[in-house]
């Protein structure tokens, strides 16, 4: 879900790249962004409910800013068509950890924007929209405004969570832009995911193999801080135009991938 605690100007180019990880998942997210105002970026996670304020493992990106830039030059280019409420003794506010260039933080449940501060908390209508999200945990990075306030690329976002279904990998693509749900989006992302069997996306409409030479030539494995696993190989999906506004899971049996829950 690219949501945001406010408006921003322009969002584009979005990436994501995830893969399971034995009982978690690896997520990395990069977009291009215009800010006039700081606000936060926030992602929904599938988390188990009750999750602990230290489920997240944060991973630092920062190093590695091209790395999208690196993914996307092993496929040729093509396109598809198409309440909160706050309890009566304050909470302590929530641990923010520095991320690269990031402030970040875990929010466990909706109920827990409350402990942050209200500029980079998601709208009370906004998550009246989205009751699928009445149980889940939230990845939000604090992102600052640019005092040029035009677009610039955000270096990958990159963290690990635990699964709620070990069965799928989940994409958060749903779109808030203005503090408010829109039933329809328009998309501008490149999704990435690591199968074991690429053989099986012809199944999978849309999703491009890649096979060049040797991927793990070109990406910078010591650079992306554990985020791939070279035993794997690299299918990417290109998501264009304007389309249902909802998120995407993949199977991990990779016999459907589909937009939409589980």
């Amino acid at each position: 879900m690219c949501c945001f605690s406010g408006p921003v100007s322009e969002v584009s180019g979005t990436q994501i790249f995830a893969r399971a990880d034995g009982t978690e998942q690896i997520l990395v997210y990069s977009m291009n962004v215009a800010l006039a105002d700081d606000v936060a970026m926030v992602l929904p996670l599938p988390v188990p409910p009750g999750s602990p304020e230290k489920a997240i493992g944060w991973i630092d990106l920062s190093g590695y800013p091209e790395l999208f830039e690196h993914l996307n030059l092993l496929f040729p280019e093509f396109t598809l068509g198409p309440g909160l409420c706050a309890n009566p003794v304050a909470p302590p506010p929530l641990e923010v950890f520095t991320v690269g260039s990031f402030e970040a933080s875990f929010v466990p449940s909706p109920a827990d924007f409350a402990r942050l501060e209200p500029r980079f908390r998601l709208s009370e209508s906004a998550l009246a929209a989205l009751p699928q999200y009445a149980d889940w945990g939230f990845a939000v990075f604090k992102l600052r405004s640019d005092a040029a306030g035009g677009p610039r690329t955000i270096h990958p976002m990159a963290f690990r969570f635990p699964r709620r279904d070990p069965g799928a990998i989940f994409y958060p693509t749903v779109h808030v832009h203005d503090g408010q749900f829109h039933a329809r989006a328009v998309f501008d992302h490149h999704l990435y995911c690591l199968v074991r069997d690429p053989t099986r996306t012809h199944q999978l409409t849309g999703w491009d193999d890649y096979y060049g030479a040797d991927y793990h030539e070109k990406i910078d494995l010591d650079r992306t801080q554990g985020v791939f696993d070279p035993s794997l190989e690299l299918v990417r999906l290109t998501v264009k135009g304007e389309l249902d506004n909802q998120d995407w899971w993949v199977p991990l049996d990779e016999s459907e991938w589909r937009p939409g829950a589980t």
